[in-house]
């Protein structure tokens, strides 16, 4: 009793805490991608300290194969959290033999899930600054993709050092072996997205296309919008803005006038937003934003339901909205 007291402490309180330690990060991630994911799926608004994290949540980069990119996060933190407290539930005094099978293979399983979460999390907090920081500064600030990246790291970490790796010369190749293979999968998956980025710098950006198609109603009342000389200011890279065009569906969208205020979007009119948005502000009573909605002289901050977007122009046309009233 005495010598397995001895090596107990013997063994640095570091490697007794280690599995615990990722286990708890592991589940902190899960939270976090699941209300991501839970937002996603049901197209519910994301509560942000600034609007950075719409920005990065509705961009094209949150999205992989039709899927949210949250709900792949929540899968491999589950897993992480299996592989570190799984061989946990294993009694070591009843079943020895498979406790420390398990704790082998898990460990390793660790070391590569930490390490390709590790170089994935790293190229999206590339694609953050880049794409999203350098333009709008803290603004372009995702606080969730952060909190994720920091938990990968945290994961890797603890797991070099939460256990005694007998070749580390091994480990060090495998490690760049997983990190190779995640960062040519990461930049195959995402190619597609960069190269229409780069065309759309080009050319001016016009945000995620439009999904939904147009009924007859929709049709007839952005018809009718452009008639009266409405107008909705927005931005490319505003998801409010998106939410409205697709209730509106991409023929009906491409009919009523929408005034571009983001200076790197396509025929922008940044003048005419920054002319108009005291007017705006004074007469709401609210801070000008997108979209914000310029009808017979009056303006109506925020997505528009179609149906009240009739009745505030006078719109007499078919009302049978597809995409939503």
């Amino acid at each position: 009793m005495s010598s397995l007291v001895s090596r107990r402490r013997n063994i640095p309180w570091i490697h007794r805490w280690s599995r615990p330690m990722i286990g708890a990060i592991a589940l902190l991630g899960v939270a976090n991608t699941a209300y991501l994911t839970i937002n996603k799926l049901a197209k519910a608004a994301t509560v942000c300290p600034t609007s950075g994290c719409e920005r990065v949540l509705e961009s094209p980069y949150a999205t992989v194969f039709g899927l949210p990119l949250a709900l792949f996060g929540l899968v491999a933190y589950l897993a992480m959290a299996a592989f570190a407290l799984g061989p946990l539930l294993i009694n070591p005094e009843k079943n020895r033999p498979l406790r420390n099978s398990l704790e082998k293979t898990t460990w390793w399983l660790l070391f590569f899930g930490a390490t390709a979460m590790t170089i994935f999390s790293g190229y999206l907090m590339y694609i953050m600054f880049s794409q999203f920081v350098s333009k709008f500064g803290a603004g372009g600030i995702c606080y969730y993709c952060i909190a994720s990246a920091i938990f990968a790291v945290a994961m890797l970490v603890l797991t070099l050092i939460g256990r005694d790796w007998d070749d580390v010369g091994q480990l060090l190749f495998t490690g760049a072996i997983v990190a190779v293979v995640t960062l040519v999968g990461t930049l195959a998956i995402y190619a597609p997205i960069n190269n229409a980025a780069t065309q759309q710098v080009a050319s001016g950006n016009t945000g995620i296309p439009v999904a939904n198609t147009s009924g007859t109603a929709e049709i007839e009342l952005a018809k009718h919008l452009k008639q009266i000389g409405a107008k909705m200011y927005g931005a490319y890279w505003c998801p409010h803005c998106h939410d409205q065009k697709e209730l509106f569906g991409k023929e009906a969208a491409q009919i009523y006038p929408y005034i571009e205020c983001a200076p790197d979007g396509k025929n922008p009119q940044t003048a005419l937003c920054q002319e108009i948005a005291p007017k705006a502000q004074q007469q709401t009573g609210q801070q000008f934003g997108f979209p914000t909605w310029e009808i017979n002289g009056k303006f109506y901050p925020g997505t528009q339901s179609l149906t009240d977007l009739g009745r505030i122009s006078g719109y007499k046309g078919p009302q049978n909205f597809k995409n939503g009233a």
